[in-house]
């Protein structure tokens, strides 16, 4: 089961088990709503809790990051195209070394629309910006798990103001150390406690002008 191979960390078999699910027609945003997302979030509650530590976050993460790309490829297949709503590139600040929560933000945006262009972690912030200069992105998206990266995540931000970029595109914050107030702070466009309200906040930021 889908389930159980990303509890374990098995990116294989995760592979496979969601493959079998698509091909037999569950739709993929189903399948990241009712299966990814509460299986992840568990594994996340279970590692804040010390239950299990980072070599399996770690293993966790890389199987939904293939569950991930099966979902795009889905979409992609079912018609929909993957930058219908815009470039997303996301990241862990610098320093930095969490994926889980960011996977599934990642899963989330790309079942609903979105062309995600994931940095993965430790993401300096020259790259961040290289990136969306690249892709022509619509939104960038840094997460901070640790306190200690907070001010990695403020040098992203205040390099995108230096370059006069912050006002083409949005700039959005989310992980465990940010929070509605920090974003504020150091001029970020919004804040997502979650997976399923960064989509509803990226989404939101889209339909503003400018």
């Amino acid at each position: 089961m889908l389930e159980t191979a990303l509890w374990d960390g098995d990116p294989e078999q995760a592979e496979t088990a969601a493959a079998s699910l698509l091909e037999a027609g569950i739709e993929p945003l189903a399948l990241v709503q009712h299966i990814l997302v509460p299986t992840m979030t568990r594994v996340g509650e279970e590692f804040q809790c010390d239950n299990i530590f980072l070599p399996e976050l770690m293993m966790a993460g890389e199987a939904a990051l293939r569950v991930a790309n099966l979902v795009e490829k889905a979409t992609l297949k079912a018609g929909k195209t993957s930058a219908a709503l815009g470039a997303v590139v996301i990241g862990q600040a610098q320093g930095d070394m969490h994926d889980i929560g960011r996977n599934i933000v990642s899963t989330m945006l790309l079942a609903h629309g979105f062309k995600v262009i994931d940095l993965g972690r430790d993401v300096p912030a020259s790259a961040f910006l290289e990136a969306a200069q690249r892709e022509k992105a619509s939104l960038v998206g840094i997460s901070a798990l640790m306190t200690t990266t907070l001010p990695t995540a403020r040098r992203t931000i205040n390099l995108f103001k230096e370059v006069n970029l912050q006002g083409s595109l949005k700039i959005v914050v989310g992980g465990g150390a940010a929070s509605a107030e920090w974003a504020e702070q150091v001029g970020a466009d919004g804040y997502a406690p979650d997976a399923a309200s960064a989509v509803v906040l990226c989404k939101r930021l889209l339909e503003q002008p400018g």
